[in-house]
């Protein structure tokens, strides 16, 4: 009797146009990160933004807010929208050395002379494995003029930066973040696999994991779903970034891509496809320095815990038009990719949010 009265009510208020929506606790969690992220685009004068979530290997949020372009109005797709992903391309160049690990194309721990016996020696040797974590000694860039550079170089071209540039200290003693050390990987990746090093990736990376919207920024051509890349500026609105060329840099900040194939990348870690168990492993494990110190950074990854106390790997990029981040929870099997156009955005403060609401 009383299921045929419910039944009644209900039917009855439909048909007035009264209608009762119940969030999921999922569909909740979605509703105020949506909040959150108007919240920060609007505080941040971000122009565009997309944010892309999956759990247990699926999408369970995918949006875009704000423009891709000003002119003409292009809104953010997630699917399509190509942002500048800066220095999340050291987590895809993590993977592909991953790739030649598994293959025993590359031995993590040899020195780069093996790979590259024609590099100008230094002081000390070092090996590939401490290039990956930032170890090496390798210098950072000098200015803005080298880190904005609008050359075109090969990667090969790219080493002439730096190459003849002294160790800043000895190998393993110090922790430096820097993005010449990939140039410098990836010129060990490209004699070691005996193949240019974007179609490598491209091949062993992109393809298998189907981020088909994942491409390097190439400055010379037009690449029709590329966003526009904007800085702030002193006047109310950001305005669009002089030219930039990153090809040469393109393993540790010269990818372009969209949330949804980064989430792909976040995934690999949780379900590997291309790459093993035991390579992943050597990814994800901090560096340590010669006093025993971990530095919290693997290869192509940051090492660290969730606000649950549990592990939590991820990557920030930022770029000349670009602030972007990829947060990986394995045991939670969570993945969040948050890419913008704007130069400077507080990402990661913005990633912590979300963090506080799908570990919740």
């Amino acid at each position: 009797m009383l299921k045929r009265i419910i039944a009644s009510f209900i039917l009855l208020s439909t048909s007035l146009g009264f209608s009762q929506t119940i969030d999921s606790p999922q569909q909740a969690k979605i509703r105020t990160a949506k909040k959150l992220a108007k919240k920060f685009l609007r505080k941040q004068r971000v122009p565009g933004m997309a944010i892309t979530v999956s759990q247990h290997g699926d999408i369970i949020w995918s949006d875009g807010f704000g423009k891709a372009k000003r002119k003409p109005k292009t809104k953010v797709k997630p699917d399509e929208t190509q942002f500048r992903i800066a220095s999340i391309s050291k987590s895809i160049t993590a993977i592909a050395l991953a790739k030649m690990v598994d293959d025993k194309e590359i031995n993590l721990d040899e020195s780069i002379y093996t790979y590259l016996p024609d590099y100008p020696k230094q002081k000390y040797d070092f090996t590939v494995r401490q290039l990956g974590g930032h170890l090496a000694g390798i210098r950072h860039y000098r200015d803005n003029n080298e880190y904005a550079l609008n050359k075109k170089m090969s990667i090969t071209e790219g080493l002439d930066l730096f190459k003849n540039d002294s160790l800043v200290f000895q190998p393993g003693t110090q922790f430096l973040y820097n993005s010449f050390g990939y140039v410098l990987m990836s010129e060990a990746m490209q004699r070691a696999s005996q193949k240019e090093f974007n179609a490598y990736v491209t091949d062993s990376v992109f393809k298998p994991l189907e981020m088909n919207n994942t491409v390097i920024d190439a400055s010379d051509i037009v690449i029709p779903n590329r966003c526009e890349f904007y800085r702030k500026s002193n006047y109310r609105k950001p305005v669009v970034c002089d030219p930039v060329a990153n090809e040469y840099k393109v393993a540790g900040g010269g990818f372009l891509s969209t949330s949804e194939d980064i989430v792909k990348l976040g995934n690999e870690l949780l379900f590997p496809k291309i790459v093993s168990k035991e390579a992943i492993k050597e990814l994800i494990t901090s560096q340590h320095l010669d006093t025993g110190n971990n530095t919290g950074y693997g290869i192509g990854f940051s090492v660290e815990t969730s606000k649950n106390g549990t592990p939590k790997y991820y990557h920030t990029g930022g770029g000349v038009g670009a602030a972007t981040i990829l947060i990986i929870y394995p045991q939670e099997e969570l993945v969040i990719s948050i890419l913008t156009n704007l130069s400077g955005a507080q990402v990661q403060q913005f990633g912590d949010e979300l963090e506080a609401i799908f570990l919740d």
